[in-house]
């Protein structure tokens, strides 16, 4: 009687465990895409990396970040017609032509499909779009999810939005082409990075006003954070660098040089704090620095220019996204090693990862 109870305790044991190992390989997390040329978001399931979905979500998806439940998607829209890549001299720079910047030669905006598109996980569909300023690119949620911090390319704003009403709260000037937006994790401040003259701006969250400005080297493209807030890295796309800002002080630490051929886009710290993961666009690699001695410790290849990055809620995978070469790289992070490429067609830009709604 006794053996017979332990062996079905054993066994109910043995399936709970047998249970919750196959809910953390297969039914974990979805993995969501924006396709910029395509206008559409590529749903991948985290457990197999088989997509699921594709949704249209309007025109020229690139920013994309999760709320803080999991629940929602906001995705960055923008009726600004996508220009190729600029050519590049011997020192990684933009080269500017003649009357590039005049907008009678551009194709005219569609002003009327930018915004924040707003996308139900759970129903994988979506609902509806809000305003953001002109032309959002990429931007972030506060901490606690209650406002959206939005950089507007072509107007040189940044955009504050009340993420429970949509509504706009105010618009902040910074400098030309303002690209990459980060909070800090206590919520207390967030930067806006500027492509054309390396600007950086400071701003406080609650009075909205600039409280800190410094330069890096052109064509800076995000912002991240030590898990403490005490460090940000900025990397500089034409000089291929990275930049350690020093938070207290709102002041340039230190610039590491990546290795040759780097064209840094998005960099993400690992969720412990103790590496930096930084993609190199034309480089068509992952970079891996030491996040205390800022060393670089190995170099990952993956698709064609990699931009947007993501790590997987569990923290055993790391995600690119892929733009000409249409997919995306899956990295196992225990061996830094990519071990698939996932479909996703239409220029992938950006993505996130969600943990399935309990």
């Amino acid at each position: 009687m006794k053996l017979s109870f332990h062996l079905a305790v054993a066994g109910i044991v043995l399936g709970l465990s047998l249970f919750t190992t196959q809910g953390q390989t297969t039914n974990g997390y979805q993995i969501f895409v924006t396709n910029e040329k395509s206008g559409t978001l590529t749903v991948i399931h985290g457990g197999d990396f088989k997509v699921t979905a594709t949704l249209p979500i309007g025109k020229r998806p690139r920013g994309i970040h999760a709320s803080p439940d999991g629940k929602m998607i906001y995705v960055a829209l923008s009726g600004t017609p996508i220009e190729p890549p600029p050519q590049l001299d011997a020192n990684g720079n933009p080269i500017l032509h003649k009357n590039q910047d005049d907008d009678d030669t551009k194709p005219k905006a569609d002003k009327s499909a930018d915004g924040i598109g707003l996308v139900d996980v759970v129903q994988k569909k979506f609902l509806r779009k809000i305003p953001a300023g002109s032309d959002p690119e990429q931007f972030c949620l506060s901490p606690d999810g209650s406002r959206i911090y939005i950089a507007n390319e072509d107007v040189s704003a940044a955009t504050i939005l009340d993420a429970g009403t949509g509504k706009v709260v105010t618009f902040i000037p910074v400098s030309r082409e303002p690209e990459g937006v980060g909070a800090s994790p206590d919520g207390k401040f967030f930067y806006v990075t500027c492509e054309t003259a390396g600007d950086v701006f400071a701003i406080d969250a609650q009075t909205c006003k600039v409280i800190g400005h410094l330069q890096v080297h052109p064509r800076p493209r995000s912002v991240a954070f030590l898990p403490d807030g005490s460090r940000a890295f900025i990397p500089s796309e034409s000089s291929g660098e990275l930049n350690v800002i020093d938070t207290a002080s709102q002041k340039l630490l230190k610039v590491v040089a990546l290795p040759k051929g780097s064209r840094p886009m998005t960099v993400k710290v690992s969720p412990g704090g103790k590496k930096i993961y930084a993609s190199t666009g034309r480089g068509g690699t992952v970079v891996v620095l030491d996040a205390n001695t800022y060393e670089v410790l190995n170099t990952i290849p993956v698709g064609k220019r990699p931009w947007g990055m993501a790590f997987s809620p569990d923290g055993k995978f790391l995600f690119t996204a892929n733009g000409p070469s249409d997919d995306v790289s899956v990295i196992d992070l225990a061996t830094e090693k990519e071990i698939a490429r996932v479909s996703s067609p239409g220029s992938p830009w950006g993505i996130v990862a969600v943990p399935d709604a309990k």
